[in-house]
């Protein structure tokens, strides 16, 4: 696509802070189930002058609240395919987290059955592989319900949590979010010929360490495993660490991409 703001659809897709003209790869950002774009906003000023991150909105949410939000992940997928189109002209990746980075997978797989053009890279966190979904449902059947759930994985401010009204326009979404996560299917899904570099929390109690290695078996190209201190949501000097690292595979490095086939 050209370089004009307008060429993106603004309800999906959210540039915070600078649009670089230099940058030579997309970086689109899916963010964890009950999140917001927002949790991108300082990327764009921590990350190499050679990437550009594009913060993905889903409906639900933030300035989509009016919105419904997605319960299948199908669906949820169909519709971004057709977002991200006008990107794929130049090389671009995925970064997901938690639910986010389900999401990431999921496209990138709907990408490569579609024979559209592949993300140079897939960087995961915080989200276990496919081989361990046995349809445990963490967040069901808990007598604290979603919201005990919520506190557990530590990633919602305190004073959130404080405010009821807060959490009943919270709730509605996140649960619908986590439903899209159900759906996800893996089926019989051929393994990616596409780098993924995962992220794991050491003391994360939805995804391990050696729940995140399974994602080593969804690619047949490189796959690396970094182990960043603390739980399910990673502190600010976690979220540097991961910034650093996917700046230094795509910036430094100048990963290229063709659309008939890309460098490992």
């Amino acid at each position: 696509m050209g370089e004009q703001v307008s060429d993106f659809d603004r309800r999906w897709l959210k540039r915070y802070g600078r649009s670089c003209l230099a940058a030579e790869i997309w970086l689109l950002c899916f963010h964890h189930a009950g999140g917001s774009a927002a949790i991108f906003r300082r990327w764009p000023q921590l990350i190499s002058p050679a990437v550009e991150p594009i913060a993905v909105q889903l409906p639900g949410r933030a300035d989509r609240f009016n919105e419904p939000a997605f319960e299948h992940m199908a669906s949820l997928v169909d519709a971004l395919a057709d977002v991200v189109t006008p990107l794929l002209d130049r090389p671009f990746a995925f970064y997901g987290v938690s639910m986010g980075a389900r999401v990431a997978w999921s496209l990138a797989v709907a990408l490569g059955t579609r024979a559209m053009p592949m993300p140079v890279q897939l960087f995961l966190a915080c989200e276990p592989a496919p081989v361990h979904d046995d349809g445990a449902r963490p967040w069901e059947n808990r007598p604290d319900g979603l919201l005990g759930y919520l506190r557990d994985l530590g990633g919602t401010p305190p004073e959130v949590l404080a405010e009821p009204e807060l959490v009943r326009a919270l709730l509605p979404t996140l649960s619908a979010d986590l439903t899209a996560l159900t759906t996800a299917s893996v089926g019989s899904v051929a393994p990616l010929d596409v780098p993924i570099r995962a992220f794991a929390g050491t003391e994360d109690p939805v995804a391990p360490p050696d729940r995140m290695a399974g994602w080593g078996a969804e690619t047949t190209a490189r796959f690396e495993l970094e182990l960043i201190p603390g739980g399910h949501f990673f502190d600010p000097v976690g979220e540097r660490r991961v910034i650093d690292a996917i700046g230094d595979d795509l910036g430094c490095k100048r990963q290229r991409a063709s659309f008939s086939g890309q460098e490992r």
